[in-house]
């Protein structure tokens, strides 16, 4: 399976809007790390984002909401905030 800037970003915006958990974003990081083919000219920069998504569940490392947004940033995403009311 091909992964791509695109599809690495959806992942995390899936987490971000809560429809998949911490957890599952980070087994997916860890599995799609070990297993995906990286587009061309996008290794790095999934290498780099899927790692941290990877170690999301250390304490040292964590997930903050900055994170995400240079994480959304390096994959060529801005992130916008919306709210309504419960």
């Amino acid at each position: 399976m091909e992964i791509t800037k695109d599809k690495a970003a959806k992942k995390l915006l899936s987490y971000l809007q809560n429809k998949i958990s911490l957890t599952r974003l980070i087994d997916w990081a860890e599995n799609t790390i070990m297993e995906a083919d990286f587009r061309e000219g996008e290794e790095k920069t999934l290498r780099e984002v899927l790692g941290k998504l990877g170690l999301a569940d250390v304490r040292e490392f964590g997930l903050s909401w900055e994170d995400s947004e240079k994480m959304m940033r390096k994959l060529g995403y801005k992130i916008r905030v919306d709210a309504t009311a419960a």
